[in-house]
C-alpha cells in the first residue's frame, strides 16, 4: 500500500506548547455538536472561504460577531511583519488584559497579558498559510494561573498575501492551590457529617447492613496523575496473523476508546493506542483491497501528502481533534521511516526522550530542514513592481476627495513613474491614508 508512504510539510500541525507551524486543513467543517469557541471560530473562517485560497478581509466584521467577537483581536500586517498593527480588540479580551487606553501595535501589548500569549503565534500563520490552534497555562500579570485555548486564522485582501490575522481566545482562571486544598477539606468534612447513622436496615441496596462496619470516608486524597493510572489491557491481545483487517481496526479503536475515557488518559494508554494504529497501518499495507473497503465504508479519503492521516481518522474518528490527528500521523510516519515492526511503536514512544511531543517536534524540524525554501513573496512583489510598465497619471481613479494610493518607482533619469495603485475606496487604501496622516 504505497499510499501510506510519504508526507508533505504543508500538512504539519504542531501543538500549543512547542508548536511553530501548526495548521488546520481547510475547509473541512467540524461536527455541529462541538461547542468550543475556537472550533466555532474555525467553522466561521471556513465558511468565508468559498472558492478562494484565503478568506477576504472585506468579509470580516469582528464587532458584529456576538459569539466570539469580544474574545478576538485583528492584526494588520500591511504596516510590516515585525510589528503588525492591532486594528480590533474585543471588549472581553481588553478587560482581561487590563488595557484601558488605545493600543496600536503588537509592541504595545502588555507583557504577561493573555493577549501576549495569543500574538506570540502570529508568525506561524504567515509560514503556514492556514489556521493554527493552541492551548496552555500561564501566570498572568495579576499572578493568576490562566488556562487558555485559542486559534489564529489568516485573511487576505487579494487572495494571495496574508496581510491580516484574526485571533480568538477563551480562558478561565484556575483556583489557587490554597483555595483548592481548603475546598477539599471542606468537602471531606461535609461528607463525614452527612454520613447516615447506623441502623438495623441496609445503608444501601446490596451493600453492608448496619451491623457491619463501614469504613470512614477520607478527609482529602490527592488524585493520582494520569501517568500513575494502571492501564487495563484486558481484551487487547493482538489478532492472529490471518485475522481480517477489520479485527486489527477494532483492536486499534479499542485503544483509542481507552484514551478518550477520563480514567485512562495516561501516556501509556495514548502510546498504546498510537502503537495499535501503527500496527493496523502495517497490516493494511499488505491488504490494500481490504483497506480501501474500510476507507470507503467510513467515507474517508487518503491524502497523498499525508496518507497516515487516514489511518488515524479510521482509528480515532474523522471528527477527532485535528491537532491530535496530525500529531499521531506524524508519529506513524516516523515509525514507518525508521522501520519499526508490529507491536514496537508504543515502547519506542515511551523510551523517546521527551515522548510524543519531542518526537513530533524533531520530525517536523527535520522536514523543514529538508524542504525546499519557499519563495519570498515580498521579494517577488518588489521584482514585479521594478519591472512593471508605467501607468498614465490621468488614468488613475481617485476617491471623492481626489486621493489615490499609488506605488511609484524612481527611474534611471531621476523621474518618478507610477507603476500600481490600490483599488479606489478599499479598506487597505483607507488604512494607508490613516497611517500616512499620523
Amino acid at each position: 500500500m504505497d499510499t501510506l508512504r510519504g508526507h508533505d510539510v504543508a500538512n504539519d500541525q504542531d501543538d500549543f506548547d512547542y508548536a511553530d507551524d501548526a495548521a488546520i486543513d481547510a475547509p473541512l467543517m467540524v461536527v455541529s455538536d462541538e461547542r468550543r469557541m475556537q472550533v466555532r471560530a474555525y467553522n466561521y473562517w471556513a465558511s468565508l472561504l468559498g472558492d478562494r485560497t484565503l478568506p477576504s478581509i472585506e468579509d470580516l466584521s469582528p464587532d458584529q460577531l456576538e459569539d466570539f467577537g469580544p474574545h478576538s483581536v485583528l492584526l494588520d500586517f500591511s504596516t510590516g511583519l515585525d510589528n503588525p498593527a492591532i486594528v480590533y480588540l474585543g471588549t472581553a479580551l481588553r478587560q482581561e488584559c487590563e488595557i484601558d487606553g488605545s493600543i496600536g501595535y503588537i509592541n504595545d501589548v502588555p507583557a504577561r497579558s493573555l493577549l501576549s500569549r495569543l500574538t506570540d503565534h502570529y508568525l506561524q500563520i504567515v509560514a503556514n498559510a492556514a489556521p493554527i490552534g493552541f492551548e496552555a497555562e500561564f501566570v498572568n500579570q495579576r499572578d493568576a494561573e490562566i488556562l487558555y485555548r485559542g486559534i489564529l486564522m489568516p485573511f487576505s485582501s487579494d487572495d494571495e498575501t496574508i496581510d491580516f490575522v484574526f485571533g480568538v481566545i477563551n480562558w478561565k482562571e484556575l483556583a489557587s492551590r490554597d483555595v483548592t486544598d481548603a475546598l477539599e477539606l471542606e468537602v471531606g468534612a461535609a461528607l463525614l457529617n452527612a454520613m447516615p447513622a447506623r441502623t438495623d436496615v441496609p445503608i444501601w441496596a446490596d451493600g453492608p447492613t448496619g451491623d457491619e462496619e463501614v469504613a470512614p470516608l477520607p478527609q482529602s486524597k490527592a488524585v493520582a496523575s494520569f501517568d500513575e493510572e494502571p492501564l487495563d489491557l484486558s481484551g487487547m491481545e493482538s489478532p492472529t496473523e490471518d485475522a481480517p483487517l477489520a479485527d486489527w481496526l477494532a483492536l486499534a479503536r479499542d485503544g483509542a476508546d481507552q484514551v478518550r475515557t477520563s480514567e485512562a488518559r495516561s501516556h501509556a494508554a495514548l502510546y498504546r493506542a498510537i502503537g495499535l494504529a501503527y500496527d493496523f497501518a502495517l497490516v493494511a499495507q499488505a491488504r490494500p483491497d481490504d483497506y480501501a473497503e474500510l476507507l470507503a465504508d467510513c467515507g474517508i479519503k487518503v491524502q497523498a501528502r499525508s496518507p497516515m492521516t487516514a489511518i488515524i481518522k479510521l482509528v480515532f474518528g474523522a471528527a477527532y481533534d485535528k491537532t491530535r490527528i496530525t500529531e499521531y500521523a506524524t508519529a506513524l510516519d516516523h515509525g514507518w521511516a525508521v522501520g519499526l515492526g508490529v507491536g514496537t511503536l508504543a515502547d519506542y514512544l515511551s523510551s523517546y526522550a521527551g515522548g510524543l511531543k519531542a518526537l513530533v517536534r524533531d520530525e517536523r524540524a527535520q522536514r523543514r530542514a529538508e524542504a525546499p525554501p519557499r519563495p519570498d513573496k515580498r521579494q517577488s512583489a518588489r521584482s514585479a513592481m521594478k519591472a512593471a510598465a508605467a501607468i498614465d497619471p490621468q488614468a488613475l481613479a481617485t476617491d471623492a476627495d481626489g486621493l489615490a494610493i499609488v506605488v511609484a518607482r524612481r527611474e534611471a533619469d531621476g523621474t518618478l513613474a507610477l507603476v500600481a495603485a490600490l483599488p479606489e475606496g478599499s479598506d487597505l487604501a483607507q488604512r494607508v491614508i490613516l497611517a500616512a496622516a499620523r
